[in-house]
């Protein structure tokens, strides 16, 4: 199978090496360092437990025109970087061509599909033009859930963290040939790619998370295990999962777990950084309006209110508008820094270090 992955960072990295590996004929889109990395040595993914495995035929281009035409492209940037690249992916499309995004959050194709009074919905959020639903065609689109969780350790390296699973659908919940065709190159790559009857409750499951524990992390410079163990942000993080709820269920959608599982699944993660801190940590604009914005507008849409979620929402976009503003890399501070700033401060009280 021809592939496109379309950013070829922590996921499409860790996929790129996986399906290459297991004989598919793959193309990278990357920029920079990075991209000059990959056609140098290949691209390296160290996966979680312990070994090695280096792709190295590769083709890796930073023009996505360029990349010729494929069978499936996977379209692994994130949620603010689709608008950029839409309108170029009809390039690397023949008639049978298919897109699988695999964005967090609410996508923007969420409502075409559909069915049901909401049909053709524009979530501006993560649309605000309407521009990415003019130009991609939603009957290209299959619809998936990123679990796995990787980094970028190193131009050209992607570390795996954790997780090896990428569950599909076809938008209008049917199984076809090429959603079946999809999943069997996944999973030949070593991976786990169900196919499930209904994608967009499994979106809500992801996110029922990524809009509590991220925001929630980013504020506060604390990885998952301590914001789920800390009693005041666990609370906090269970009222916003409920507002989100109350959304999900006028929309249709039932949840397969409980609000306490799913924190509880969250903590057993441990001391992992969310990808929402990662990006504040590293001065890179976070996704806050897929993950937040996408959901109050929701709640809108449904007459839901969302005090918690509104909260939340401004405290962290300005966060990321101060970031980008003084163009701020906002590191924890090491035990050795805290200790100085305190003696300065001619103080020996105790302190605590991230």
């Amino acid at each position: 199978m021809r592939i496109c992955i379309v950013g070829a960072g922590s996921i499409g990295g860790h996929l790129a090496v996986l399906l290459a590996n297991a004989g598919n004929d793959v193309t990278v889109i990357a920029r920079g360092p990075h991209l000059a990395a990959i056609r140098a040595n290949g691209l390296k993914l160290l996966l979680d437990d312990g070994t090695e495995h280096v792709a190295r035929g590769l083709r890796a281009t930073d023009d996505l025109r360029a990349a010729g035409v494929q069978d499936l492209v996977i379209l692994a940037v994130k949620a603010n970087q689709v608008a950029a690249v839409a309108a170029d992916l009809a390039a690397l499309c023949h008639d049978d061509t298919v897109l699988v995004p695999m964005q967090n959050g609410i996508p923007w194709w969420y409502f075409q599909r559909h069915g049901g009074p909401h049909e053709g919905h524009c979530v501006r959020a993560v649309d605000p033009d309407g521009a990415i639903m003019r130009t991609i065609d939603p009957r290209r689109i299959v619809g998936c859930v990123v679990y796995p969780a990787a980094e970028i350790a190193a131009p050209g390296v992607i570390r795996h963290i954790e997780g090896n699973r990428y569950p599909l659908g076809e938008l209008d919940g049917a199984t076809t040939e090429r959603v079946t065709r999809i999943t069997a190159a996944l999973t030949a790559a070593g991976l786990k790619s169900p196919i499930l009857a209904d994608i967009r409750a499994e979106i809500w499951l992801k996110l029922w998370g990524n809009l509590s524990f991220n925001p929630i992390s980013a504020l506060t410079h604390s990885t998952l295990v301590d914001l789920c163990q800390f009693p005041a942000t666990r609370r906090l993080a269970f009222d916003m999962m409920s507002e989100a709820q109350a959304i999900a269920e006028k929309l249709g959608i039932a949840f397969r777990v409980t609000i306490d599982k799913r924190i509880a699944g969250a903590e057993k993660v441990g001391k992992h950084k969310t990808s929402m801190l990662q990006d504040i940590e590293a001065g890179r604009e976070p996704e806050i309006d897929a993950l937040l914005g996408s959901v109050i507008e929701l709640g809108v849409l449904t007459g839901t209110p969302t005090p918690h979620l509104d909260t939340v929402h401004a405290l962290t976009k300005l966060l990321a508008h101060t970031v980008a503003a003084e163009k701020l890399c906002v590191r924890a501070m090491t035990r050795e820094v805290v200790e100085r700033a305190v003696r300065a401060a001619g103080t020996q009280a105790p302190v605590a270090a991230a």
